[in-house]
């Protein structure tokens, strides 16, 4: 391959950084460049593809290692579709949808809170027109197991 593009190219193309490109090389999530006869590493225009997907399926919600599996299972598909995606995206959606509502919930509460002019979390648990649900969060958390 005497043509392609340069790493600075490809990482400019995609709208990354050198080093996230290099990251991802050595992940396996990029297939390794052909090199010029001075040793430059050369790409293709699918390796700015590649980079865009895999940003774009982070923004998704996706880990680099359900990224991985998602570009791992393309690569062998050979046309065909690729079993688990549709569920693989489903439970993406799920997941989402549980931070929503988990997220709407503590806005609410914020909000509440707000309204009400709290100003000192240790007089507002105690009061009982605090509108922070202390003890239902207290709950969840007890639930959830412990933080550390």
């Amino acid at each position: 391959m005497s043509t392609g593009l340069r790493r600075g190219q490809v990482a400019e193309a995609a709208g990354v950084n050198i080093q996230t490109l290099r990251y991802y090389e050595r992940r396996g999530l990029l297939a390794e460049p052909e090199r010029s006869n001075g040793g430059h590493r050369l790409y293709g225009e699918a390796a700015v593809t590649a980079l865009r997907v895999i940003k774009a399926a982070q923004r998704l919600g996706f880990t680099l290692e359900e990224v991985a599996e998602l570009l791992e299972a393309g690569r062998h598909r050979h046309g065909r579709p690729v079993p688990g995606l549709q569920d693989r995206t489903a439970a993406k959606l799920a997941e989402v949808d549980a931070k929503i509502a988990d997220l709407t919930t503590i806005r609410t509460a914020l909000a509440a809170a707000v309204e009400a002019g709290c100003d000192d979390l240790t007089v507002c648990a105690s009061s009982t027109c605090c509108p922070i649900p202390f003890t239902d969060l207290a709950e969840e958390s007890r639930h959830a197991g412990p933080c550390c």
